[in-house]
């Protein structure tokens, strides 16, 4: 089996917003919110779902930067003062309960394969994708929303 890291978003680019006026969030596009329920607010930081009660933060975020064909961005949430994250060798939880649309990209950022599987199947399409070597990275979306959740690089 191919080594794998599942890596989240670094936490860092998001501390300046925590704490700040709803009125100040809304003026740059992001909302607050109150995680009600669990599974529901998949924080793209920590890899898992926040806790009820929790405060998340819905904003819009650039998880493909590559200047080309496939640069993209999305709707995310992530939890007020979250630290970064990185799962090695297995899938979280946040994955594996949950639709997802998985992409393999080249060093181009080109995508040279694609699926559609329940998180369940995640780690063995990712051996699959890994073992190609056109594959420089992957990149994970919940399949249902569309929304960015992880990388996956080889480890």
């Amino acid at each position: 089996m191919t080594p794998f890291r599942i890596t989240g978003l670094p936490g860092e680019q998001f501390l300046a917003l925590a704490g700040l006026p709803d009125a100040e969030l809304a003026a740059r596009g992001i909302r607050r919110y109150v995680a009600d329920a669990k599974p529901g607010y998949p924080c793209r930081v920590t890899l898992a779902d926040a806790e009820p009660g929790e405060r998340v933060l819905l904003l819009s975020h650039t998880h493909q930067p590559a200047d080309g064909p496939y640069q993209a961005s999305g709707p995310i949430f992530v939890r007020e003062g979250a630290a970064g994250t990185e799962v090695l060798g297995h899938v979280p939880d946040y994955l594996r309960t949950r639709l997802l649309s998985v992409r393999a990209y080249d060093g181009d950022d080109l995508i040279t394969d694609a699926e559609v599987v329940p998180g369940t199947e995640l780690e063995s399409l990712l051996e699959r994708f890994l073992a190609d070597s056109r594959t420089a990275y992957v990149h994970i979306h919940f399949a249902r929303r569309g929304c960015y959740a992880a990388r996956v690089d080889r480890a």
